[in-house]
Formats: C-alpha cells, sequence, structure tokens
C-alpha cells in the first residue's frame, strides 16, 4: 500500500508530510480546502473522480478570498491529483483531500505578508451516512454564520468549527445529522451538505443568500433533475417549520452522495421513508459519479491504477 501525499511540491511518503508548530494556518485556520470522491469500479478495476476540476475552480476561489497565491493551476492540482489515485494502492472508494494553507511559521492575526502552499492526500472512504434506510436529522441550536462575518462561498477551515459544533451536537442529541438555520430562522444547510425539500412536486433549496457554501453535488443534482426529470429547482428561502410539512427530504454533498432524510426533530418527513422523488435521483446520481451513464461522463475523470 502506497501511502502518499503531495507535500513541498513533490509526491512524497505520507510521513514525511509535516509541518511545524508554528505554521500560521494550524493557529488560525487560514486554509481552504476540498473533498473529492472518488468511486473505485470493481468491474472495470478503474477509480472515477467526479467532478475534479469544478473542485479546483472552487479551491482557488476560495484561496483568492485568503489572499493566497497558489503556485498552481487547476491542470497542474488535476494532473497531482490522478498520479496519487493511480499510486494510492487501494481498489475501493477514496477522497482526495486538498489543502491550500498559509505556511508562515509565525504568530499573528492576519492574512497578507505571508506564503503559502498545496498539500493533497487520498485516504479509503466508505458510506458517511446510512443511504439505504435515510437519516434522521435534528434542528441545531447553533446558527449559520452570516456572510457578513464570514465568507460562506468560500470553503475555508477555520468557519468550520460551526459545523462541527452541530454535528456533534446532533450526534449526542440522537440524530445522524445536524440541520443549521441562517440567523434569520431560515433553512441553511447541513453540517457538510446542502438540504433539499419536496412538495407538491416541487423541489426547493435554499438560495446562496441563505448563507450556504454552493455544492457541486448540488448543482450537479439539480442538472440532473432538470435534464432527466424535467424538474426544475426553486432556490428560495425556507422557513424552518416547513421542514415538518415536506412531502420529501434529501441532502447532498461530496461525501454523503444523496442521502434521504426520514426524519427532522423527530418527526417524519412524509410517510417516514425515502420519497419517490429522492429516490430517483439518488439512484441517477450514483449511476453518473460511477461513470455508468455515458451522457455525464464529462463530470468523470477514469484512472485505472499503476501497478
Amino acid at each position: 500500500m502506497a501511502d502518499l501525499a503531495f507535500f513541498g511540491g513533490k509526491i512524497v511518503p505520507i510521513s514525511e508530510a509535516k509541518i511545524s508548530v508554528k505554521t500560521h494556518a494550524l493557529h488560525y485556520g487560514t486554509s481552504a480546502f476540498e473533498g473529492i470522491r472518488v468511486n473505485w469500479r470493481d468491474d472495470e478495476k478503474k477509480f472515477y473522480i467526479f467532478q475534479l476540476e469544478e473542485h479546483f475552480k472552487r479551491l482557488l476561489r476560495s484561496c483568492n478570498i485568503l489572499r493566497m497565491d497558489l503556485p498552481y493551476t487547476i491542470d497542474q492540482m488535476c494532473k497531482i491529483s490522478i498520479e496519487l489515485v493511480q499510486r494510492c494502492g487501494h481498489e475501493e472508494d477514496i477522497y482526495i483531500r486538498p489543502l491550500a494553507y498559509k505556511s508562515t511559521e509565525a504568530v499573528g492575526v492576519k492574512l497578507h505578508d505571508l506564503d503559502c502552499d498545496l498539500t493533497m492526500f487520498v485516504i479509503p472512504f466508505g458510506p458517511y451516512i446510512d443511504l439505504e434506510k435515510g437519516i434522521k436529522c435534528g434542528t441545531s441550536s447553533w446558527r449559520k454564520i452570516n456572510g457578513d462575518q464570514m465568507p460562506n462561498q468560500a470553503k475555508i477551515a477555520g468557519p468550520y468549527i460551526n459545523h462541527a459544533l452541530s454535528k456533534t451536537q446532533a450526534i449526542g442529541n440522537g440524530f445522524d445529522e445536524a440541520i443549521l438555520l441562517t440567523q434569520k430562522g431560515y433553512v441553511s444547510e447541513g453540517s457538510g451538505e446542502n438540504i433539499f425539500i419536496v412538495k407538491d412536486g416541487q423541489i426547493i433549496t435554499p438560495p446562496p443568500s441563505d448563507n450556504i457554501l454552493v455544492g457541486i453535488t448540488r448543482n450537479s443534482v439539480m442538472e440532473l433533475a432538470k435534464n432527466e426529470f424535467g424538474l426544475d429547482t426553486i432556490e428560495r428561502s425556507i422557513d424552518f417549520s416547513e421542514l415538518y410539512v415536506a412531502d420529501e427530504c434529501f441532502m447532498t454533498g461530496t461525501a454523503a452522495h444523496v442521502a434521504p432524510v426520514i426524519e427532522i426533530d423527530r418527526r417524519a418527513v412524509g410517510d417516514g421513508s425515502i420519497g419517490p422523488i429522492t429516490k430517483k435521483l439518488q439512484k441517477l446520481y450514483f449511476d453518473v459519479e460511477q461513470g455508468r451513464n455515458e451522457k455525464y461522463m464529462h463530470w468523470c475523470t477514469a484512472v485505472t491504477p499503476k501497478k
């Protein structure tokens, strides 16, 4: 098994990918990251990386907000990812974690006059939450940070403490996942997912203005719903009480795929089972991200492992 990482401009054994305790990003959360799903096809002995380029486009947008000028292009980062996947030695679903960070060894709250660097590694990554039974969610008492307090359109490490507090609270209260509300009480997102409800055959999801991170899986699912089922997604604010009267609810994310929500705050969603629209979207999305749908192969990068 090749346990490797991209670090210091080259691929090295992960045991050599170490930072100093003085690294700025460690102290102040001055880093941006992505999570990229890689699906293993045992029938083809190949990996399929989903939406690889889109993830690095978003990483660079996050870096721009943090005033990080990475010395790598999108194409270069894609090639590094592919090489890590080729050489990882796994034959299972994996996850690519790119991290851009302020690498200067310094103490001081700022973004300017600091160096930045990129590291990347892959790890095995099986089911994140139960996709077959559906999940139970609880509304978090931790509200989502406003966009004028922290940039929500960037995947920055520091603000994720907001999500970590919510997730741990949800688990402690007997739920599988948290739902965060905005400061005004509208539905925002899960701890690591975007959220959708279905009401009277319409798919509804919160808009970017409700402090969501616009997910790559979210956008993909919205496009699939329109193209394949003729269902437009309405982007509008959702009052939290609407969650209780929705016919269906599901969450989307790189880790979560399309995750059916069957219960919210100990109230059944619909009849308490996975709804028909959710079920159709889930199956279609799985086929697409695993490279089983020719129409959407441009979203996938096929990678054959190196022997």
